[in-house]
């Protein structure tokens, strides 16, 4: 009988026990990676999120540049708004859309920097592979479908198609501030900079010992979708990673920087714009 009761009490303790745990903390810490992964698509599938979003104003950019195509290591083709150097150069700054794609702002935004930065070769990157959203339903659906592997393999094409020379500065906007962060990150010793627009930060404080730059890191205190609370977090990130970060934040909303925003900030937009142009003149220089 005494055996019985024991294998009985036995067979509680294995049953019921593991249950009690899993039950508190481990079930949100295997769903909390697939945003950190950074494909955001949790987030893109979020209603609240996409409200953040005005409808784009219509906008046509008529101006230099030209579109390329480079090999990605997934053995596909990806695609690039591309502005050469007038000059033989080493020196790029890869740019990287906001949630709906290489649009006409986005080319506009990647000429006024070549503009600003002589000397140097600007490269934006087409992370939709073609695809450009006019509505934020169509932007979710685009954002939510770009997987991981391929942003990684644009992101790869683009770095090998600089050079094996090249120093690299990476800059972007929303969705496109994340991609930043993850060139940076995947360039290694051909980083020389790295602009953040109100993008998701890497939170993974190993991947973080890893960059070569500092950070400059650009947010808007009114941002739900980027809030000042996963800001202060990642400035705690990389200071435990041992890295620097400047972070500037203004009394703005998500998506502040772009014109075609109706909710668009100009004097934001302006001291943000000279912040940024500073900070990349000195790695760039």
């Amino acid at each position: 009988m005494k055996t019985i009761l024991l294998l009985v009490l036995t067979y509680m303790l294995y049953m019921f026990t593991p249950l009690e745990k899993e039950s508190s903390a481990p079930a949100l810490c295997h769903q909390e990676p697939l945003v950190a992964a950074h494909d955001m698509a949790a987030m893109a599938a979020d209603p609240a999120f996409q409200e953040l979003h005005e409808q784009p104003l219509a906008f046509h950019y008529q101006g230099p540049g030209e579109l390329i195509t480079f090999p990605t290591p997934d053995g596909k083709k990806a695609s690039g708004f591309f502005l050469k150097s007038a000059q033989p150069s080493d020196k790029w700054l890869i740019v990287y859309q906001e949630w709906w794609g290489l649009n006409d702002h986005i080319k506009q935004q990647a000429s006024k920097l070549h503009k600003d930065l002589p000397g140097v070769n600007v490269l934006a990157l087409d992370m939709y592979d073609g695809q450009v959203a006019t509505t934020r339903e169509d932007a979710a659906k685009l954002m939510q479908g770009a997987s991981a592997d391929r942003l990684a393999a644009i992101t790869q094409g683009g770095i090998a198609y600089a050079g094996k020379k090249a120093k690299i500065a990476s800059i972007g906007w929303c969705f496109g501030g994340m991609l930043s962060l993850q060139n940076a990150l995947a360039a290694g010793d051909k980083t020389v900079g790295c602009v953040i627009y109100y993008g998701r930060p890497e939170e993974d404080v190993e991947k973080l010992k890893t960059l070569k730059t500092d950070v400059l890191g650009i947010f808007g205190s009114q941002d739900q979708g980027i809030p000042p609370a996963m800001v202060e977090k990642f400035e705690q990130n990389m200071k435990a990673a041992g890295k620097q970060v400047t972070i500037k934040m203004y009394d703005a909303m998500h998506g502040f920087a772009n014109p075609s925003n109706p909710k668009h900030d100009p004097a934001a937009t302006a001291d943000a714009y000279t912040l940024t142009l500073n900070y990349l003149k000195k790695k760039l220089g």
